[in-house]
């Protein structure tokens, strides 16, 4: 029957193959723990010490060219921290502590470059590629480390292999961690760095406030002399420009200050806008008077604008005076036409004396008209002075306000000149008392103490890892040894190489089952799974066709050592107990074995008769099996295929056929010799045995193209050897282990 199987690995795919070769699993296992065993024992105990420091914030004490130039001298922080500063401040310690300067400050300190881990060990990679790599220049001798590239390179590497610097996450400490074969040594190692450190972080400040306060020396000097002459031009400028200071200030904190110039220029100014004022003054009275309208000039007297002249101030009051009898008079004519008529003498006289009033009026209006001409030209001419003094003044003004700017920023100039001077002069000195001062914002948490115990090697651990690690690269071996294994290992295996189903399945035999049984495991030991199976086999080879079971039998294999003959010595011995008249043939002409087998002795056989030498009485019975009869192969002739492919083998198999009820055919493999293909003409059905970790998987291929081609007879395909534990016969048959339910019967 032809069957599909699913060719994806599935988790009891990978179990079986684990199963399979759990060898493979268990030696690379055990091989890693012995090895990881014997490093332990045989390496060198290496100590591990661990320092911590912490990195403060800058604070009292610390010393840098940033506080003496940003004015906080010696004092605290002046500022709030920065996290990604401070980050940055502890990976920059972290880097000098890994820096090659401080590496070679401990090494030289501690004289270990002649230590054991620093002297150079034969490597012979490093010897091979150094026979390819081009020679550097040689070290001098006697040279320092500083001058030895080869020897510096070197100590530095190991320093380097041997040193671990990290950073504690959230906190501003340090964790100096350092390997050596030597606890005591190790321990001082990491001091040494430690105190290189704190040495190199105050060295480095200390260099930096010599450098600032040399060159705020030799500034010093030239910033002086720039001050005093800022200074000298102030009082310069100060004299030319005639502002004296009152050595006062206002309420505003102005300093107060008089200049001549500008006094001048105040009271030019107040001048000219009182002869403004005048002349606008004369200038309406004049308009006034040139209108003649006496009752518009009888209403600036008393007027405060009018101005200080005595005589038009009369004048006007005159009128004022006369505009005040004009109206009495008029008043009085007016009452005296109302009350005596214009007939009345006395009207002329009125009349008279409005008239007189009026005259005297037109008279003092002409005289004031004059009067304000000529004094409306005065304030006029007086205006033209007074803005000429004016002018005068503002020019003398502007060219004090020029040198007035000047003198402002040179005053500034000169004020920040002196304030920086004396700024630099007040760090000059801290930083000459900051000199004699060692200062550091690194400090000690946990120095490094001598351990009790190595690091190296961590037992457990490595043990562990020697475990799981060994497990793993064995599971990998396994798997990889199983993907590139070539041979039938499970029924799987043979049923997608053939490409059909199997008749049955073998478990292993042990050479000394088979010693013990000299071959006859169906009569010794008849409860075996073996003999069990092969039952199995039995009945379904008599059920594979329906008309007629078969009655010469083939029994083939692909390659010698499958256990062919072994089979075919216990099939034929189950078909004789069952009471049926069997007789197995050893048709391997070239190398028999029924005959080693039944501890038979030399003699003729198949041969002889096929040659025509000896007759059918050749033909043994088995003592220990009824009904059960052997023909040996004889002797070995030239031509053994000729020989079985001749007319007499074919009637000789003819008559056997009659005779007997079974023939079974313990022939030779298939691939070596065609034998066996011969022969596969001649019989009713074909057993291809298989064996399980021999038979590759073309051979088997191979073996069952050869049988099926062209050919319509039953050809059924037997793995052999397979382990009773294994999981793809617990699959096919439904069981585990040797013992059958059969035991008991054979006990019986």
């Amino acid at each position: 029957m032809t069957v599909k199987l699913d060719t994806e690995p599935t988790l009891r795919d990978l179990l079986q193959i684990y199963r399979r070769r759990r060898a493979i699993v268990y030696g690379v296992t055990a091989a890693i723990l012995i090895a990881t065993a014997l490093y332990c024992i045989f390496c060198t105990r290496r100590y591990e010490v661990v320092g911590t420091v912490n990195i403060q914030k800058q604070g009292l004490g610390d010393m840098g060219l940033e506080d003496l130039m940003s004015g906080a001298g010696a004092g605290g922080d002046t500022g709030g921290s920065d996290p990604l500063d401070e980050n940055i401040e502890i990976e920059t310690q972290v880097a000098i502590l890994q820096s090659d300067t401080l590496a070679l400050r401990t090494i030289e300190a501690l004289n270990l470059e002649n230590t054991q881990d620093f002297k150079p060990h034969w490597n012979p990679l490093a010897w091979v590629l150094g026979l390819f790599a081009p020679k550097g220049v040689s070290d001098p001798p006697g040279a320092t480390l500083e001058n030895a590239p080869a020897r510096r390179h070197h100590v530095l590497e190991v320093f380097d292999k041997n040193l671990s610097v990290k950073s504690v996450s959230g906190t501003r400490i340090i964790e100096i961690h350092y390997t050596n074969p030597d606890p005591k040594l190790t321990s001082a190692v990491v001091n040494m760095l430690i105190k290189s450190l704190q040495d190199y972080t105050y060295q480095t400040r200390y260099d930096a406030t010599t450098q600032a306060s040399q060159w705020l020396s030799d500034q010093m000097g030239d910033l002086r002399k720039q001050s005093e002459d800022l200074q000298a031009k102030v009082v310069n400028l100060q004299r030319e420009s005639g502002v004296y200071s009152l050595g006062t200030t206002d309420a505003q904190g102005r300093e107060q200050a008089y200049s001549g110039v500008l006094d001048q220029l105040q009271q030019a100014t107040t001048a000219l806008n009182l002869a403004e004022q005048n002349r606008i003054v004369r200038g309406a009275i004049a308009k006034a008077a040139e209108t003649g309208d006496a009752e518009m000039l009888s209403s600036l007297a008393g007027n405060s604008m009018v101005g200080a002249s005595q005589t038009m101030s009369n004048s006007l009051n005159l009128i004022q005076s006369l505009r005040t009898q004009e109206a009495a008079a008029a008043a009085a004519l007016k009452e005296a036409q109302v009350k005596y008529g214009p007939t009345y003498p006395k009207i002329g006289e009125l009349e008279g004396s409005l008239a007189a009033i009026r005259q005297s009026i037109n008279q003092e209006i002409s005289r004031i008209r004059g009067r304000a001409e000529s004094d409306y030209q005065i304030a006029d001419n007086a205006v033209e002075k007074m803005r000429r003094n004016y002018e005068n003044a503002k020019k003398q003004a502007d060219i004090l306000n020029n040198k007035a700017i000047e003198y402002v920023i040179v005053r500034q100039e000169a004020e920040d000149s002196r304030e920086l001077y004396e700024d630099l002069l007040k760090h000059l000195k801290e930083a000459g008392v900051m000199e004699g001062l060692k200062s550091s914002n690194i400090t000690v948490v946990d120095p490094g103490r001598a351990p009790s115990k190595p690091k190296i090697p961590n037992i457990p651990l490595y043990m562990t890892i020697a475990l799981i690690g060994g497990w793993v690269l064995g599971c990998g071996g396994a798997f990889l040894y199983d993907n590139l294994d070539n041979k039938i290992n499970t029924v799987r295996d043979l049923e997608e190489t053939v490409r059909q189903s199997i008749l049955g399945v073998l478990p292993e035999t042990t050479p000394t089952q088979v010693a013990q049984a000299r071959g006859m495991l169906a009569v010794a030991d008849a409860a075996s799974n073996y003999v069990e199976a092969m039952r199995s086999i039995r009945t379904a080879l008599l059920l594979s066709q329906s008309d007629s079971p078969p009655k010469l039998i083939l029994v083939t294999s692909s390659i010698a050592a499958e256990g062919k003959s072994l089979f075919s010595l216990n099939f034929a011995t189950i078909l004789a107990q069952s009471g049926k008249r069997t007789l197995l043939i050893d048709t391997d002409l070239r190398r028999g074995t029924l005959r080693a087998r039944l501890n038979l002795p030399s003699g003729p056989g198949l041969s002889d008769i096929l040659t025509g030498q000896e007759d059918t009485s050749l033909i043994q019975p088995v003592p220990e099996v009824p009904n059960l009869f052997v023909l040996v192969a004889g002797r070995r002739p030239p031509t053994p295929t000729d020989l079985l492919e001749s007319e007499a083998m074919t009637r000789l198999l003819h008559q056997f056929r009659s005779e007997y009820d079974f023939v079974i055919l313990d022939s030779a493999p298939i691939l070596p010799v065609t034998d066996s293909v011969t022969l596969n003409t001649l019989a009713d059905a074909t057993l291809l045995i298989v064996r399980s970790r021999l038979t590759e998987r073309p051979q088997a291929q191979r073996s069952y193209g050869m049988l099926k081609a062209g050919q319509k007879r039953f050809v059924g395909v037997i793995l052999n050897g397979l382990s009773a534990s294994d999981s793809s016969y617990y699959g096919y048959y439904g069981y585990r282990g040797n013992a059958y339910p059969y035991a008991e019967d054979k006990d019986a």
